[in-house]
């Protein structure tokens, strides 16, 4: 098999996967989503189902946001360009009524300007949690999607009789949440200096935390940061084996030289 065809393959095989996966967390989020704000009875005996849902949920719709993150990247599905934005720009609608169109440039700036005073990601001057989460939180956040939101919020109670109590603990909540995770695990741990120095131009450090934390914290996006600004093309899923290739192509190296 030559070269170009595993090469299509491959890209085959990658939509396929994230096209399913992205499709699943849409599904799980919705689920959630629909039977949290419209059907929900509150109990004494609810309760603890209802904190299992939103920390869940919460989850999920920081796999909405990665989802997209793919997609911005051409990740998604690579050779299905059309598919690849619409999914990514779905789940952007769903998890806070962000607009797909306007993140798109930030986030190459963010990989272009990585770590410096360009970055939209970076903190501006103020590298403490709360300072650079407050800058994160201004860049990402407009007058336009809370006019959304509140559209939409609107069409629920009125429209649909959805509480207005549902609205905020399933879907507000779960938004907000993701956000402190999305920042904090996915910008703030990874772009912040440490005393170990930045491996490299990129600035980014990759989380030491196995595999499983690091997918339940942020999709990977944490555990394996420096991997994804070292490969912006790998998906989510298929962050763990691009360390691992990176890992070989290392060895492989140091073999040559030691032989040379």
């Amino acid at each position: 098999m030559s070269g170009t065809v595993r090469q299509s393959e491959a890209l085959k095989h990658q939509t396929r996967v994230g096209v399913s996966l992205s499709a699943a967390i849409v599904v799980a989020w919705l689920a959630i989503h629909v039977t949290g704000i419209f059907f929900w009875r509150w109990s004494a005996d609810t309760i603890v189902l209802a904190i299992v849902m939103v920390t869940v949920q919460t989850w999920l719709s920081t796999g909405l946001f990665i989802v997209a993150h793919d997609s911005m990247h051409g990740a998604l599905a690579p050779n299905r360009p059309r598919l690849n934005r619409a999914i990514g720009a779905t789940c952007l609608s769903l998890y806070a009524c962000l607009s797909y169109a306007s993140l798109l440039p930030q986030h190459h700036l963010h990989h272009k300007e990585t770590g410096r005073a360009g970055d939209p990601d970076f903190h501006g001057g103020n590298p403490s949690l709360g300072g650079w989460f407050l800058q994160f939180f201004k860049t990402y956040y407009s007058h336009g999607q809370i006019i959304r939101i509140t559209v939409v919020a609107l069409i629920y109670t009125l429209l649909l009789g959805a509480p207005l109590g549902n609205i905020v603990i399933f879907w507000a909540l779960p938004a907000l949440g993701a956000v402190a995770q999305l920042f904090v695990f996915g910008t703030w741990l990874p772009h912040r200096e440490r005393e170990t120095p930045f491996a490299d131009s990129h600035r980014a450090h990759s989380i030491d935390v196995g595999p499983i934390l690091s997918l339940l914290t942020c999709f990977h996006f944490g555990g394996y940061h420096h991997e994804h600004h070292l490969s912006p093309g790998t998906p989510w899923w298929g962050l763990p084996s691009r360390r691992r290739a990176l890992a070989g192509r290392a060895d492989d190296r140091r073999v040559v030289k030691d032989q040379a």
